[in-house]
């Protein structure tokens, strides 16, 4: 259903799971999967920056200490969570 090759990555999040291609080109729009300052994060590709999930905007000098792990093409929402009951 996802596509799930060997150049995937399936890691778990706050809210179920994201499947990360290593291995594909990414576009204007792209959702990545970064690794900056100890940890992984979300980031929106933005001409010449990259936008992490929190707001935070990652350009020029600190873009050489960002590692992009890959492109995040799925992100699979868990909908059993015992927090996010069905009212």
């Amino acid at each position: 259903m996802c596509s799930i090759t060997v150049n995937s990555l399936v890691i778990e999040t706050s809210d179920g799971w994201a499947v990360v291609e290593r291995g594909i080109k990414l576009d204007k729009d792209s959702t990545l999967l970064i690794s900056y300052c100890g940890g992984r994060h979300f980031a929106k590709f933005r001409d010449r920056s990259l936008i992490t999930d929190d707001g935070e905007a990652l350009e020029g000098d600190v873009l050489d200490e960002v590692e992009v792990i890959g492109v995040v093409t799925h992100m699979i929402i868990n909908l059993r969570r015992d927090d996010c009951p069905v009212i």
